[in-house]
């Protein structure tokens, strides 16, 4: 039914529909979707903007209200039975709560920025990236990252690709920062969990470290520092790393039905991929929710410890986590009096600085700019972390 109105529509979306009430409602709409004389005229515009409607109006009756609480209360507390106040009836409360939460969130919003991104296929995105000079250019590589797949594995084959496509190496760095760690997965669960305003200050944060070290290894002039390889377009194909998330992207000029099906696909695979990762790490914030004395860690990484950006950082490093794998823990880690900065810190550490990630990055880069990305990386987001603590 859906298909057939959309087949029939005039793609001139009237502001008396109730699609119009939601654009009007919410800022992101307004933002996104630009309209024109009281209707959405672009035929992209208007379809994506018929879709997504339902979602936004379930974000906005969702994320400020906190539906789930009384219901999960009532579960953990009536059905299984567990004491309110005690560190278990907490633990069990936390978990349940977030799980729900966060599977939720990363449902609804997977599908529907995996919709959108069916729109604007890599392609794409590396024309119009190549036609911008290098500093606006890093911004909007910057911007482009956040819409990306959110794996480390999936944006190197993406960097590849626009190397070889002739983007300035800065521009493709700036890329390449941004994408594993301001993701669309990221920006999902800290809103749940944090809330708009921490939410702005990591994009804001992050966005500047991309643009920053994306500027600073252009000016450096490192093109020699990128294995040979990767320049040479005859071995494109034989060039890409395969990604272990699976990762299929969108045709160029699919159907409706086509982008619907691919949106589903994504979100049912890549929640499949990430359950384990988000249980663990959900598991670990109840356990530091419940058990962990009040006091500990305000004391060893509160902001009267000088070194305590650099420690979690350096503690960051060696796990292996996406977002979604990681910000429960940070949660529960900033409930306990961690300061912001030392936890922002902390969650850049894992998303951007992992081992695995320099492993899959050691393929493309040569051991010396491999060093220099480290060492820019690790200075800024130190850097931030200070910053964040001083300013809150």
């Amino acid at each position: 039914m859906i298909m057939a109105l959309m087949k029939k529509m005039t793609y001139s979306i009237p502001c008396r529909a109730w699609h119009m009430n939601v654009y009007a409602l919410l800022p992101v709409g307004r933002a996104v979707f630009p309209a024109s004389s009281g209707a959405i005229k672009s035929k992209k515009y208007a379809a994506i903007w018929l879709y997504l409607s339902p979602v936004l109006l379930f974000l906005r009756a969702v994320l400020p209200n906190d539906m789930l609480k009384e219901p999960v209360d009532y579960f953990v507390y009536n059905v299984l039975g567990m004491s309110p106040g005690t560190r278990l009836g907490e633990a069990v409360n936390f978990f349940v709560y977030d799980t729900i939460k966060i599977f939720l969130l990363l449902a609804v919003l997977i599908f529907a920025i995996s919709f959108i991104r069916s729109f604007f296929p890599p392609e794409r995105v590396r024309g119009f990236l190549t036609r911008k000079n290098e500093y606006i250019g890093n911004v909007l590589a910057a911007l482009v990252g956040i819409i990306t797949p959110f794996c480390s594995c999936s944006a190197v084959p993406l960097f590849i690709g626009f190397v070889e496509s002739g983007i300035p190496l800065g521009v493709t760095f700036s890329f390449l920062i941004a994408s594993p760690t301001i993701n669309e997965v990221a920006v999902i669960l800290l809103l749940g969990l944090f809330g708009w305003k921490i939410t702005a200050l990591y994009i804001g944060s992050g966005l500047a470290i991309a643009i920053a070290a994306g500027i600073v290894i252009g000016r450096l002039k490192l093109e020699s520092e990128v294995e040979d390889y990767v320049y040479d377009v005859l071995n494109r194909k034989k060039a890409a790393i395969p990604c272990a998330c699976g990762e299929t992207m969108a045709i160029e000029q699919p159907a409706m039905k086509e982008r619907i099906a691919y949106a589903y696909s994504y979100m049912a695979e890549l929640l499949k991929k990430l359950f384990p990762y988000v249980v663990v790490a959900i598991a670990i914030g109840a356990f530091i929710h419940g058990y962990a004395p009040e006091g500990l860690l305000a004391e060893y990484a509160g902001k009267d410890n000088p070194v305590a950006v650099p420690i979690a950082v350096l503690i960051g490093v060696p796990l292996y986590s996406n977002a979604a794998g990681i910000l429960p823990v940070v949660a529960a880690l900033m409930e306990k009096g961690v300061p912001v900065g030392t936890a922002l810190a902390f969650m850049m550490a894992v998303t951007a600085l992992s081992f695995p990630e320099m492993i899959i990055l050691r393929k493309v880069l040569k051991p010396k700019l491999l060093a220099i990305y480290i060492a820019i990386l690790t200075v800024a987001i130190i850097f931030i972390g200070y910053l964040f603590n001083l300013a809150t």
